[in-house]
């Protein structure tokens, strides 16, 4: 493009030069080394798990490993791939718990680009790696492309991340940058190689599967979009940028179709689940609520307006919620406690001393911080990379930090939660810092960059001076200036005065700690680099000290929330050891369900042995949660009561026991369960059937019926035959497996059979003898059949057309991705 520079990328100006001619320490070496650094990186900073065969102790992946344990087994067992999870909230489709897909060719891809490092630490090496690879095509010089990736891939929020077992979401994360690096590199005229790695960039990060990041980096490229359009508008390009987009285009099309099995499933499993309309009746509007997670429950994670803060200085809020300053013996809040003179109080106080005194965060916080010295670079990057990736760059940086605030700033988030498309569907808006993340490494560095291209003018030192004051002045002030805070939650004023004062004071401590910590940072990366730019130090120093520096910055703090309570044996699996409780059900081998009165909805132990009416996800069937929320809750309630009353009625549990409740879960022990001899079955015929006309009829009907005898059917959707009842039918299941469960049926009359399995519409068919007939939906989440009369066989299967036909497009579409990329890389070579 006319009046754009002609300096080629470093990752496509390597390539294109060591075709021509070789030069070890100039186009090899940079390289290996940062391939070096980053594995000795990723080694030490992991250790436990390459020297001591130890794995992270993921509190999510604990929670997918029971989820998930039925549709595993089944695959090891019959080589059978399982769409259906059957032993989580009653059953729910298995897309977004464990199935696999066509896309094999993609998964060896993100091996090989791994080094085959383990799972999940290798998602940091490849943060590093591709990272590395975008600073290159930004035109940014090797030595600086290793230090911004380290500090992309140490940041906290990768490492608090991987920590709590989001390896899907580090994943995508990771992966951002190869695909924003593939598209920088065909808006550069490198096309052919931007195209391929597009392509596979792409397809890489679609595989983790995870749509809130991809929604994130879609911001970052159409933001990037734009800036570009105006630049091939001022140039008078403009049909060589539509020309350049249709090839991303392409490209995109391509990567898709690698996820389009999954993306088909996901998309249309939404639509059901509580990410989609609901279709109750509102209870002050009498319509229906618009599709989406409701607000409250979407901006439960918001940011405090001074939170973002913690980028800077990690413990502006105290740190981590879940660091207990009664645990310090040197603490002035421990010494406060120990003096009490009353162990009851002090006991009671102690629960009151977490660091953390934030106002937003309910449970699990813990600071993002992106490191000192790359604030002060992005300020570096803001004063002297180009006005193009400053408009870039630093307008999503704010709209992160808006959208962060999400209920802390309502007026603003709650619009673009209500106009935004899309942007309903995902919780946790402090996810959105990953777009300040990715973008502060990229322009710091390439500020940086220009810096050592121009060299030390009068205009250089002021710039730099007013970088080191923006940022460094700011610690000094939070340093200086501290005691202006509380340094008290809302909830802790009416503590006692002598508790709170000792508890201020340790909060205001670690403030000031970490703002002379930061600013310590900050000083020794400016003078670094003045050094440099005045060429007092050498290139080699200049390089080591910095990679070293934000190593040891981003490291340190790191090592705060992982330390070796966070690593355990591989054999280790205590979390779903049986239990006596567990040992008892089992010895019951008939097919029923589990009810653990334990947090139901927030644990996946019980569905690692049973089939539980529980479970833990973050998008379940929304029809079940509205059940929940309705009946089981208030059914759980009288059972409750009953129970302590010592005369519980098992009669009177209608929802409970139409989902098969055989057992409810109280605890641990033998004596900790009690068993429902009332339970309907994995199947029955009812006596009669009660008409309604809504959703919302339905769901009051289903909670004042006696499932066993009558169900409740919305006639508006579903049409029931004539039927009669005899006493004497039966219907019993003879062969369940995620994918298939087969029954016999008897009745001398047609009759209206009701199935203890949830009602999903999209791939579960069902037949009479071989014969296909219509799935009723009854009692508001079951499913139903109109059954004639005498004996019959009747199976329901599951196959949807998301996996059926949408993994053949994912398998092909795979396979050409990795054609695309080694004819891309092939045809820059050869052309050179």
């Amino acid at each position: 493009m006319k009046g754009k520079s002609t300096k080629p990328s470093y990752f496509a100006g390597h390539i294109i030069l060591t075709m021509k001619k070789i030069n070890f320490s100039k186009h090899v070496l940079p390289h290996l080394l940062a391939i070096g650094i980053f594995l000795l990186i990723t080694f030490f900073f992991f250790s436990p798990v390459f020297l001591e065969h130890k794995s992270l102790s993921q509190s999510d992946i604990q929670q997918w490993e029971g989820s998930s344990k039925a549709v595993r087994d089944f695959r090891d067992q019959t080589g059978e791939e399982p769409l259906w999870a059957p032993a989580m909230f009653s059953g729910m489709p298995a897309y977004l718990i464990n199935v696999h897909w066509g896309n094999a060719a993609v998964s060896y891809l993100k091996a090989t680009f791994a080094l085959y490092l383990p799972h999940p630490i290798s998602n940091i090496y490849l943060a590093f790696i591709c990272y590395y690879i975008m600073l290159l095509a930004f035109g940014v010089r090797p030595y600086l492309a290793i230090a911004g990736a380290i500090a992309f891939g140490l940041s906290s929020y990768m490492i608090i991340g991987l920590i709590a077992g989001h390896n899907n979401r580090i994943g995508a994360i990771a992966f951002m940058p190869l695909v924003m690096a593939g598209i920088h590199l065909t808006f550069s005229k490198n096309k052919i190689l931007g195209f391929g790695l597009t392509t596979a960039g792409l397809a890489l990060h679609l595989r983790e599967n995870h749509l809130q990041i991809t929604y994130y980096l879609f911001i970052i490229i159409a933001a990037y979009g734009i800036v570009q359009l105006i630049e091939y508008i001022k140039q008078k390009q403009v049909v060589d940028f539509a020309k350049t987009v249709g090839l991303l285009v392409v490209a995109a099309c391509i990567a898709v179709g690698t996820f389009f099995g999954s993306m088909w499933a996901t998309t249309e499993y939404t639509a059901y689940s509580t990410r989609g309309k609901s279709e109750l009746a509102s209870p002050t509007t009498n319509s229906k609520d618009v599709a989406g997670l409701d607000r409250s429950y979407a901006f439960n994670n918001s940011y405090g307006l001074l939170e973002p803060l913690t980028l800077l200085v990690p413990n502006f809020y105290g740190g981590s919620s879940s660091n207990y300053l009664a645990g310090d013996q040197k603490s002035k809040s421990y010494q406060a406690l120990a003096s009490a003179g009353n162990p009851d109080t002090a006991n009671q106080l102690a629960n009151y001393t977490s660091s953390y005194w934030g106002p937003q965060q309910p449970f699990g916080a813990a600071p993002y911080y992106g490191g000192a010295i790359i604030i002060f670079l992005f300020a570096v990057g803001i004063a002297f990379a180009d006005k193009k990736y400053v408009w870039w760059l630093l307008p999503i940086s704010i709209l992160t930090l808006l959208m962060s605030f999400g209920s802390s700033l309502p007026s603003f988030n709650y619009f673009l939660f209500d106009h935004l498309p899309g942007y309903n569907k995902f919780r946790s808006v402090t996810f959105t810092l990953t777009i300040i993340l990715f973008a502060m490494p990229l322009l710091g560095m390439m500020g940086l960059e220009k810096i050592m291209e121009n060299g030390l003018t009068k205009e250089t030192k002021k710039k730099l001076l007013i970088a080191l004051a923006s940022t460094g002045g700011l610690c000094l002030l939070l340093l200086l200036f501290a005691g202006v805070f509380s340094f008290l939650k809302d909830e802790e004023g009416q503590l006692p005065p002598w508790f709170i004062n000792a508890l201020a004071d340790d909060r205001k401590s670690l403030l000031r700690g970490d703002a002379f910590r930061s600013l310590g940072f900050i000083v020794a990366a400016f003078i670094v680099i003045y050094f440099e730019v005045w060429k007092k130090i050498s290139p080699v120093a200049f390089y080591a000290f910095l990679i070293l520096l934000i190593t040891i910055d981003l490291a340190v703090i790191d090592k705060r929330f992982l330390t070796k309570e966070n690593y355990q044996r591989k054999r280790e699996n205590v979390a779903f050891a049986a239990t006596e409780a567990d040992q008892e059900i089992s010895k019951d081998k008939m097919y029923y369900r589990v009810y653990n009165l334990q947090g139901t909805m927030i644990e996946a132990k019980t569905s690692y042995t049973h089939n539980s009416i529980g479970g833990y996800h973050g998008a379940k069937l929304r029809r079940y949660m509205d059940l929940y929320d309705s009946c089981i809750v208030l059914e759980t309630n009288k059972f409750i009561q009953d129970a302590q009353a010592g005369r519980p009625d098992f009669k009177k549990y209608g929802v409970l026991n139409m989902l098969n409740v055989k057992y409810f879960v109280y605890g641990d022990q033998r004596n900790t369960i009690m068993q429902n001899p009332y339970a309907n079955g994995a199947a029955w015929f009812v006596a009669s059937v009660d008409n309604v006309n809504s959703p919302t009829e339905e769901l009051k009907k289903v909670g004042e019926l006696n499932t066993r005898e009558a169900a409740v059917v919305d006639v508006s959707k579903f049409k029931v035959q004539d039927f009669e009842f005899d006493s004497a039918s039966t219907i019993k299941i003879v062969e369940h497996n995620p994918n298939y469960l087969k029954y016999e049926s008897e009745s001398s009359t047609n009759g209206f059979g009701v199935f203890s399995e949830i009602y999903y519409p999209k791939g579960w068919k069902a037949t009479i003898d071989g014969k296909e007939t219509e799935i009723l939906r009854a009692d508001y989440v079951l499913r139903a059949l109109n059954v004639p009369a005498g004996k019959h066989i009747i199976e329901f299967t599951f196959k949807p057309d998301a996996y059926v036909i949408g993994n053949k497009v994912t398998q092909a579409s795979s396979w050409i991705m990795i054609l695309v990329l080694l004819g891309s890389l092939g045809w820059s070579l050869k052309k050179e």
